[in-house]
């Protein structure tokens, strides 16, 4: 519950730094944020793909199953915790978890396809129901993670530089 309450407080600042405007001369706002990057809690699909894009977030926290329609791609360039210092990175948590970090419920994203590429993305604690189609170095399926699809690569350089730890119940191919 406190991690909960943390990452509400943490977002809730982030969305509050997005909002701040600069006043130019003629009393007209330009934003000073292109993109908000804190965490993404999602509700629908809508709001999921969102968080996915470009210009969405490093970290996707769904807040139950979802079905999407339409393929969703992964893309843009994101950094661990939002630092720039540190590595490339992206992440679907599709679980919640107890203060100890031991995870609690496991979520399923239902999604014909869902195309990576952002480098180092990583599909942590749920279900993907669906194809996962790699274009994008250092994939990773965690090992509590499970795919009802295939696993797509695009190329023998993805498949060699991901880490697929979890379930995959389809194939495993490289186009």
């Amino acid at each position: 519950m406190k991690f909960k309450l943390f990452l509400a407080m943490i977002l809730a600042v982030a969305l509050l730094a997005a909002c701040a405007v600069n006043d130019d001369e003629n009393g007209e706002g330009e934003n000073d944020s292109d993109v908000v990057t804190a965490a993404s809690f999602v509700d629908t699909p809508e709001e999921f793909a969102l968080s996915t894009s470009e210009n969405g977030t490093w970290i996707v926290i769904p807040n139950g199953d979802l079905t999407i329609e339409e393929e969703v791609v992964v893309e843009g360039t994101f950094y661990n915790n939002d630092d720039e210092d540190s590595d490339l990175y992206r992440k679907i948590a599709a679980y919640t978890q107890d203060d100890d970090r031991n995870i609690i419920d496991q979520w399923t994203i239902t999604v014909p396809q869902l195309t990576i590429q952002s480098e180092n993305t990583n599909f942590h604690g749920g279900i993907l129901d669906g194809d996962i189609y790699v274009e994008a170095n250092g994939f990773l399926l965690h090992e509590t993670s499970t795919v009802e699809g295939d696993l797509i690569f695009a190329n023998e350089e993805y498949e060699a530089s991901a880490d697929v730890a979890g379930t995959v119940n389809g194939e495993i191919v490289v186009e």
